[in-house]
């Protein structure tokens, strides 16, 4: 038996989390009395389709007036007029990225190879280099319809040879997308990328293994379990870390822990959590989830992604998986404890929360779209 655990769980203290690159914490910085306003900017958010709203509260929440929400129809985007300092775009946690865009009122993108035109791109490109330090972009580029075409040829001749920038049309850095005018009436538009790498792309990710979950969709699901300073957390099959982590930089916490019984999994997320900066403030176990050497009424927040039985696992196997899974978790919450899991096995998931009606109730359930799947986030009160 692992002793370890239940003194970290039930004994830890409160520790406040250090500031570190990705602490999405919901406040805007204080503006100075009388400073000039800033000019307005069109920007837009890349997101998961299904969490669009839980990412339009971010940037309502964090930049308050200064970012102006638009109606938009499609469900994986999200575009706002901007009068915040543009880095601070950077530093979100439920877009996948964020794009500057620029309208050009013109019939068809050879016109970009105009002077004028061509200027004002390279400014919009300038500008997005300026947000980082010298030589965080090496590379560059082009998503556009028709881009092996000679116009777009010529355009990424021309974007190379003034801005020294390599094109890489796989792993280029600095991100340009050219589009027929979505936010305008006519024209076209360009959307660039405000950082090297998506927002999803963590900065803390040093290890990655496969099916590991979208961080912009843990950022959510934790968002989901209100945090509180004084929650006892557990991360069920932690994987890399993604929740984990996630979790840890959003808010201090009381105690916090994690368990996978795959021990280059637990190698992973030591790792990562140790990129984050927050290797001290959390415990990793091997242990089962479906037998958990914790004591019972225990935790507070557990959260989970359970295995899809795709990359992960097998339908037959979460046949009995899930429903252990659920069991072990309801003897280890606390009475109105929160959980906060993912799946893809939606029938599966569905029959399990019936079964288990005495023990769990379904709070919240939010479907989100990604590669061509449609899990849905599953968020669960422990009945007292």
């Amino acid at each position: 038996m692992h002793d370890a655990p239940e003194r970290r769980i039930i004994s830890g203290v409160s520790r406040r989390v250090p500031r570190l690159s990705h602490s999405f914490i919901l406040m805007s910085p204080p503006r100075r009395r009388n400073a000039p306003a800033r000019p307005q900017q069109l920007c837009e958010a890349e997101v998961v389709a299904g969490l669009k709203n839980q990412a339009a509260s971010e940037l309502r929440t964090r930049f308050g007036s200064d970012a102006r929400l638009l109606r938009k129809a499609r469900l994986d985007e999200l575009p706002f007029h901007y009068r915040g300092e543009l880095a601070a775009l950077g530093t979100v946690g439920k877009s996948n990225a964020i794009n500057l865009v620029q309208h050009f009122d013109i019939p068809r993108p050879a016109a970009l190879l105009g002077h004028q035109h061509q200027t004002r791109l390279l400014r919009q490109i300038d500008s997005v280099r300026g947000l980082h330090d010298s030589g965080s972009f090496q590379s560059f580029r082009i998503s556009a319809a028709g881009r092996d075409s000679t116009v777009m040829q010529r355009l990424r001749d021309a974007i190379a040879s003034q801005t020294r920038l390599v094109y890489d049309e796989r792993e280029g850095d600095l991100l340009l997308r050219i589009r027929k005018a979505d936010l305008h009436n006519g024209g076209w538009e360009a959307l660039t990328r405000l950082t090297p790498r998506p927002l999803s792309a963590r900065n803390w990710r040093v290890r990655n293994l496969p099916g590991a979950l979208n961080a912009t969709i843990a950022a959510t699901m934790i968002e989901m379990t209100h945090p509180q300073p004084e929650d006892r957390f557990f991360n069920l099959m932690c994987g890399s870390g993604t929740l984990l982590v996630e979790r840890l930089l959003r808010a201090p916490v009381l105690a916090a822990a994690g368990c996978d019984t795959d021990p280059h999994a637990l190698h992973c997320a030591a790792d990562n959590l140790r990129a984050a900066g927050a290797a001290d403030l959390a415990q990793l176990f091997p242990m089962d989830a479906t037998r958990l050497d914790l004591p019972d009424a225990s935790i507070d927040v557990l959260c989970a992604d359970l295995p899809w039985g795709q990359l992960l696992g097998s339908h037959e196997t979460n046949l009995t998986l899930y429903p252990q899974v659920l069991a072990e978790a309801a003897r280890v919450a606390a009475p109105g404890a929160r959980a906060v899991l993912i799946t893809h096995e939606i029938r599966l998931m569905e029959r399990v929360l019936r079964e288990c009606a005495d023990r769990w109730t379904l709070q919240q359930e939010v479907k989100v779209f990604q590669g061509g799947l449609h899990p849905r986030i599953y968020l669960l009160g422990r009945r007292n």
